[in-house]
């Protein structure tokens, strides 16, 4: 791959998104439908604050687990049924995973509405797609589409939370696309990135050409001061950073999990600051930088060598994704502190040996931490991946790395990285089937 495809695919994988990306999808499949019925309604202004909308919404199973108990942006409620709400009365589907940016008081309190007067259902699709949203959006007593039925609309996602693949108003179809994974595997002949690719790019591409990267600093180091500064979800990080002297000791490690899991409580808690996301998850986003920002902090690290370090640990998390898929039973934070253990050895001035080191270090620790849903529990799990990831890294840098007799671990990273992907994806199904059973029996 050229520079110049690393850098799409980094920018295709790491952007901004405002909420968990779960529900988030589902806002932007209802803000999808409800823009085309406003194309061809044409109703008066400042309409979406008072239509009586019906939202029939479909998910796959994976986007149920995920939406059930998170919060919601700027709501102080959790799950899919306001995030669909808001996406149908305020939602700007050309914002992508920032759906909901801008939302003020009215659109929540309408938003509200709606759920409490039941107009908004939820089901589980029956689909192959681990990611899947389909959202119906019927208006009552709006201009008709015909003289029978009231106007409806409906928009669907698949496989990417922000990839909209077919759209239809008034029951014919306005446009219709590729799946993400047909896509991906059309491509697939194009994508031959290698963790020695990826070092061999941090390391020498022209700083100008990736210092859009600090942006990542930007957005989530302000999601963890807000939580660290406010009281969101269980407060982990607030709490680990209240206690380093007492519990943790005032040293990197306690620094840098206090630091990320004050990220993840404040977006898992409803903050409407956004995250920078990594392949499609503010949390992992959050896991894949915030530990390496946190080195550049307490080290005085200059802004280009956490540029190239932040690149390092964005790819790798990206790379890892290629083979696990965008949903598993496999938790996220498994991936992203795979990632920011790789940032973290290069700031250290490590090299490439070392940085395969750290990935079968972490895929011999923490491979198979289960997911069981998004929630403001992640922050805990956040936590111990940034734990596992600064541990990870000191022993590669000492030389020690888990030999391929052990478990999972083979002598090539590559097949390494492999191994997570099959556990994560197949040998993982029946254990994410049987979380999400528990979920919705309780």
């Amino acid at each position: 791959m050229t520079n110049a495809d690393i850098i799409a695919l980094i920018k295709s994988e790491v952007k901004p998104a405002l909420g968990c990306t779960e529900p988030i999808a589902v806002a932007l499949a209802a803000a999808k439908a409800v823009e085309i019925i406003c194309e061809n309604c044409a109703p008066e202004a400042g309409w979406r604050l008072k239509a009586g909308f019906q939202l029939d919404i479909e998910v796959s199973g994976n986007i149920l687990k995920n939406g059930m108990g998170v919060g919601i942006p700027g709501t102080g409620m959790v799950g899919l049924p306001v995030a669909a709400a808001l996406g149908a009365v305020c939602g700007d589907s050309s914002k992508g995973l920032e759906v909901l940016k801008g939302l003020d008081e009215a659109a929540v309190n309408r938003a509200r509405e709606l759920v409490a007067h039941n107009k908004v259902t939820i089901k589980v699709a029956e689909t192959e797609h681990l990611l899947y949203v389909k959202a119906t959006v019927t208006v009552d007593g709006g201009k008709k589409a015909s003289a029978e039925v009231d106007p409806h609309a409906y928009a669907v996602i698949e496989d990417d939370h922000d990839r909209i693949v077919e759209t239809s108003y008034a029951d014919k179809i306005l446009m219709s696309s590729e799946s993400a994974a047909a896509a991906k595997e059309r491509k697939s002949a194009h994508y031959d990135l290698t963790v020695k690719d990826i070092w061999d790019f941090a390391n020498k591409a022209p700083y100008k050409d990736i210092d859009f990267i600090l942006e990542d600093r930007t957005l989530n180091l302000a999601l963890a001061k807000e939580g660290l500064e406010g009281d969101y979800g269980l407060q982990v990080g607030k709490s680990i950073r209240q206690n380093q002297r007492e519990v943790y000791g005032d040293d990197f490690m306690s620094f840098a999990m206090g630091l990320t899991a004050a990220a993840s409580d404040a977006r898992m808690a409803g903050s409407t600051l956004p995250a920078m996301s990594n392949s499609g998850s503010g949390n992992q986003g959050i896991t894949v930088s915030v530990p390496v920002i946190a080195h550049a902090i307490r080290y005085k690290v200059d802004d280009e060598k956490l540029a190239r370090a932040l690149i390092l640990s964005n790819l790798v998390a990206i790379h890892i994704k290629r083979y696990l898929g965008r949903l598993s039973a496999l938790c996220g934070c498994v991936v992203a502190a795979t990632g920011s253990a790789c940032g973290i050895v290069y700031l250290q001035g490590g090299g490439y040996n070392e940085v395969c080191s750290a990935i079968k270090n972490m895929a011999g620790n923490i491979t198979g931490m289960v997911c069981d849903g998004a929630k403001v529990g992640c922050a805990m799990k956040v936590a111990s991946g940034v734990s596992c990831a600064v541990q990870s890294a000191v022993l590669a840098l000492a030389g020690t790395c888990i030999p391929s007799t052990d478990g999972i671990i083979e002598d090539d990273v590559e097949k390494t990285i492999q191994n997570i992907g099959a556990i994560g994806s197949a040998g993982m199904m029946a254990t994410d089937r049987m979380i999400l059973d528990i979920m919705l029996c309780k």
